[in-house]
């Protein structure tokens, strides 16, 4: 699974779910503490109906460290931007 990638400024970014074009409406802050730094957040966006099994597939990892809601999102100092 990797981050949809919005071309430009007008364009809906959409889920990160393998196969789904659904407009996302979920930011899922993640973090491998394997890999990053602590206060890094990559980012996976999810529409509704995959919210949970993404949210699922980051937490029984250990990575999951928040769900945001995308209008909310507001990215910390030191993270990747949304895609």
């Amino acid at each position: 699974m990797t981050s949809s990638d919005a071309s430009g400024p007008d364009e809906i970014p959409s889920c990160s779910a393998k196969g789904c074009r659904d407009a996302a409406v979920w930011v899922l802050a993640w973090n491998n503490p394997k890999l990053h730094t602590p206060e890094r957040r990559k980012t996976w966006l999810a529409c509704e109906e995959h919210r949970e099994h993404l949210s699922q597939f980051l937490g029984v990892r250990g990575f999951l460290k928040d769900v945001v809601a995308l209008a909310e999102w507001v990215q910390p100092e030191g993270s990747e931007r949304p895609r």
